[in-house]
């Protein structure tokens, strides 16, 4: 039930110091339990501009309290929404320039009796593909959701123990060092998955040291944001390099290459047709799972436009629709459908990609963002699973435009390898979704990045001048190298970059002229290596870069030279000092045959001087994590 109400608000002065200059208004309250006012933590709080249906959104800090400020004047409704409570709409909050309006909401508790699927009661199990029409029977709680919850866990059977950690991650080799002479070019796709430090982050907070191979060092490096320059007018992305000595091994040098994607103005994002893909499966049964992925979710409807789309499609023994595609206008029709989801039965996700896709493109936009968001465990057990066909399913399917987004959840039978393949074989990204604060940062700070892609086919191609560089060795990527000739094909798919996006790759070079040995083969009998005339200068490399503008089928070539002027590792940006520092804690996570003199004393000193600006505090957390494992460890 939807309950609703008017309120006459109060508003209070607050002093010039507290807020803009600008003429400018705020919100802010407290949300709490009707019956016994105790706090409503990670509340989705969304207002809409009555109007222009513009829209802003938070959620509700650990004591229950929100804030949205620097709101233009006018009248707007709020809409409060949180597993477990009815959702609280407030349809007249005045904002007034220079003020804050006070606006506490208290929320009620509900129970989901039965969801109604085409007449027939289906208990919360999604078996019928064809659930086009969807009802919900709910019943009032007359005291407080914990209380009713306490009562009704005494009627049911308590959970087995989780006795077995199915936990799937693809083995990485790391990169060893490559001899110029012999392997004088190095190819790789670009990757703006973050999935790994997220996972990582979820291990180290549960009190255990992640398993190597779900340690992914570019993933960890790329999960923070670098203040590399601005592209060039008409260029989707900046390139900038720095060469200097390695922190890990004081005989090698580095070359640190940075790039940056053009952001868009919020005037120019174009609409989106999404598709949220959802697992429902018994497998999704856990706190960390459902309720959280209809959290997150939650957070993205609130930053829907008019101009957008949203269908909603379920899987757990079959697939079904319960949302057809609505406009972003309607957004507490979207919310409702995904707050009575519940789990259960085993997983088709096989049949859920493909319903997802087919939605997608009955409801394609010209020059829009269409998209696919699979959101999921990645436990699929019944039908299509494998992790062959899934991929080879996925790569058909984006050939017709629709992109796919991956949100990974939960723990204990995570598939991580099944997610990060169908993320890169569906022309999309992959997250790893730990906590409320995670689903923010992908789904509502990063969203454009997420959602809207720039670049696509992302490729780097590195030559060698042999008279620099004895050997080298590209830190992380392992499952992003190309075959050299992939590089001019353009056939040959690779990472795309969305808007706003920065990617790190860190080369660790051995120079020309160094006396350690390298791994050999017999010398040639039929030809020679030999350096060519080109190569009499100070240049160190060449980088090219190969990508292709959305919706066009041929590529755009870059390149950039680095010149033989090292600077000392203390001379270098704050970007280079704080990626190398998170480079050598992923290899002390892996233990790493190249780690070197990598420890946890120099990671922290480097990250703790490379800090910089953290408004988000996204640094500051890795260094407590850091700080954690370093513990761990000894």
């Amino acid at each position: 039930m939807l309950k609703t109400f008017f309120l006459i608000l109060v508003l209070n002065g607050i002093s010039g110091s507290l807020l803009s200059q600008s003429a400018t208004g705020s919100v802010c309250g407290k949300v709490s339990e009707k019956f016994n006012t105790e706090s409503v933590i990670g509340a989705s709080i969304v207002l809409l501009e009555n109007t222009s249906g513009a829209s802003v959104g938070s959620i509700s800090d650990l004591d229950g309290n929100y804030c949205l400020n620097n709101l233009q004047p006018g009248t707007y409704k709020l809409i409060v929404s949180y597993v477990g409570y009815q959702k609280t709409v407030v349809n007249q909050v005045i904002v007034v320039a220079g003020k804050k309006t006070t606006c506490d909401v208290q929320m009620e508790g509900i129970v989901l009796e039965e969801v109604v699927i085409d007449c027939q009661v289906r208990h919360a199990r999604y078996t019928s593909i064809s659930c086009s029409k969807i009802s919900y029977n709910t019943a009032n709680v007359s005291s407080s959701i914990r209380s009713k919850r306490k009562g009704r866990s005494r009627n049911r059977s308590p959970k087995p123990a989780k006795v077995y950690n199915t936990e799937e991650y693809a083995r990485i080799n790391d990169n060893a060092f490559k001899e110029v002479g012999k392997n004088p070019l190095s190819t790789f796709s670009v990757d703006v998955d973050k999935a790994s430090y997220s996972n990582i982050r979820r291990h180290i907070s549960q009190g255990n040291l992640p398993p190597a191979d779900a340690v992914r060092v570019e993933e960890m490096i790329n999960y923070f944001h670098y203040t590399y320059p601005q592209p060039k007018e008409n260029e989707p992305f900046s390139i900038t390099t720095e060469y200097t000595e390695c922190p890990w091994n004081k005989e090698h040098n580095l070359v640190h290459i940075g790039m940056r994607a053009r952001e868009i103005k919020a005037d120019s994002v174009p609409a989106n047709n999404l598709v949220f893909l959802i697992d429902v499966s018994g497998s999704m049964d856990e706190p960390d799972k459902l309720p959280l992925l209809k959290e997150g979710l939650s957070l993205l409807i609130g930053q829907l436009k008019p101009k957008d789309r949203v269908a909603m499609v379920v899987y757990a023994g079959a697939a079904g629709v319960v949302l057809n595609s609505t406009s972003g206008t309607h957004k507490e029709e979207i919310e409702e459908a995904l707050k009575n989801l519940e789990a259960g039965g085993s997983t088709a996700g096989g049949a859920g990609v493909q319903l997802a896709y087919k939605i997608a493109k009955e409801n394609f936009l010209q020059g829009a963002n269409n998209r696919v968001i699979l959101a999921t465990d990645g436990d699929f057990n019944v039908g299509v699973s494998s992790d062959g066909e899934l991929t080879r399913l996925v790569e058909e399917e984006r050939e017709s435009g629709v992109y796919l987004t991956v949100l990974g959840f939960g723990s204990g039978n995570y598939k991580d390898s099944k997610m990060e393949q169908l993320a890169d074989k569906g022309n999309g990204n992959y997250a790893y979704i730990d906590n409320i604060s995670e689903a923010k940062k992908v789904l509502v700070k990063e969203m454009n990045a997420t959602l809207h892609t720039i670049a696509k086919d992302v490729k780097l191609q590195i030559e060698f001048n042999p008279t620099k560089v004895k050997a080298y060795r590209l830190v992380g990527y392992e499952n992003r190298l190309l075959a050299d000739e992939d590089f001019n094909n353009d056939k040959k798919d690779a990472g795309d970059m969305g808007a706003g996006h920065t990617v790190t790759a860190i080369y660790e070079i051995i120079p020309a002229g160094s006396s350690e040995a390298l791994p050999s083969v017999d010398p040639l009998k039929y030809q020679t290596m030999q350096a060519s005339a080109g190569s009499a200068n100070d240049e160190v490399m060449t980088i090219k870069c190969r990508y292709k503008k959305p919706g066009k089928l041929k590529s755009i070539r870059l390149s950039q030279v680095v010149t033989n002027e090292r600077k000392s590792f203390d001379e270098t940006s704050e970007n280079c000092k704080f990626s190398c520092a998170v480079a050598e804690f992923g290899m002390l996570l892996r233990n790493s045959e190249f780690k070197g003199s990598s420890s946890y004393k120099s990671v922290l000193k480097q990250a703790k001087a490379a800090k910089g600006d953290d408004d988000e505090g996204y640094r500051a957390e890795f260094i407590s994590l850091v700080e954690k494992a370093e513990t761990m460890n000894k």
